[in-house]
């Protein structure tokens, strides 16, 4: 008679991970070191996609189909649609989200694939770091971009 092996649940309390060296929760821990940070991350990824369809499809229908078309799209266009607050605002929270939503889904990966906790941890510093820049850099591009520029 032939038995099937047991597949584990991949985040199962019961895998020893690599070399034992995770340290996995389980029934046991405190009640105090525990959070609900995943479940926040999990809604934080469905509701910032579906804004994030909305924002992208709005964005592409207006600029692709009410405006004419990529042709009219070069410096003074986007010098024109940033000097208005609902636009900047608009893109802002573009940028905000699309960064954050796929930080998150890195993570998400990182956690899954990164056996060791050092290479977790460096691979985490440099999702955050570049993050990090590339929201910086986007907010003040789109605050402090100004369309008098001096040959």
């Amino acid at each position: 008679m032939t038995t099937t092996p047991t597949i584990e649940a991949p985040r199962s309390p019961r895998t020893a991970g690599t070399g034992g060296s995770q340290r996995l929760r389980g029934r046991r821990t405190p009640r105090a070191t525990r959070t609900n940070f995943e479940l926040y991350s999990w809604l934080f990824m469905r509701l910032s996609g579906l804004l994030l369809t909305f924002l992208v499809l709005g964005h592409l229908f207006i600029m692709l189909v009410l405006d004419g078309g990529v042709e009219k799209i070069d410096f003074a266009f986007v010098a024109g649609r940033w000097a208005s607050p609902f636009w900047q605002v608009w893109d802002l929270l573009t940028l905000w989200l699309a960064t954050l939503h796929g930080v998150n889904g890195l993570r998400t990966v990182i956690n899954d694939y990164a056996e060791r906790d050092g290479s977790r941890l460096a691979l985490k510093g440099l999702l955050y770091a570049a993050a990090l820049l590339m929201i910086f850099l986007g907010s003040l591009v789109i605050f402090t971009f100004t369309p008098n520029v001096k040959a």
